[in-house]
């Protein structure tokens, strides 16, 4: 059980993984209302959008870039603290800041700065927990074996 005040309730490991579930659904969902923006159908036909080729290297960056919210939402639960921490902080800070930089590539649709202010703020959120996550006090023990013994313990 998660004692921590500042957690209300919720482990870190399933904040920052609902927090990536958030973001990477507005990420998906974003890409989907852009290829019904008929400006942008055209442009994706055209093979070239907002002044940038569409080639197949541009699309494997794009899915590389795509997959590191995708990874944290699994990462953000298997991996130990330490790692895990930085993992998403790390992961946060190049969310965010692709994000930012996105806004100014070209003239973006309004759309397109709703979903970044969302998508912003998710990772921003993510690397603030991830930098306040201090080290818990039993972690990640199996319950077999007495762990659930020595997880009460702990707090006694």
């Amino acid at each position: 059980m998660n004692t921590n005040p500042n957690n209300a309730g919720i482990d870190m490991k399933t904040r920052l993984s609902t927090l990536w579930l958030f973001a990477t659904l507005n990420y998906l969902y974003c890409d989907v209302v852009t290829v019904m923006d008929p400006q942008k159908l055209k442009q994706f036909y055209a093979g070239t959008v907002g002044g940038m080729e569409i080639t197949q290297g541009f699309l494997l960056g794009a899915g590389v870039l795509v997959e590191i919210p995708i990874a944290m939402i699994l990462l953000s639960r298997i991996l130990k603290y330490p790692l895990n921490r930085w993992a998403n902080i790390i992961a946060g800070l190049i969310m965010t800041i692709v994000q930012i930089l996105t806004l100014f590539s070209s003239s973006p649709a309004i759309y397109y700065i709703f979903f970044s202010i969302i998508e912003i703020a998710s990772t921003s959120l993510i690397v603030w927990y991830a930098w306040k996550w201090s080290r818990p006090a039993v972690e990640d023990l199996p319950v077999e074996h007495g762990a659930h013994q020595a997880a009460v313990d702990v707090k006694s």
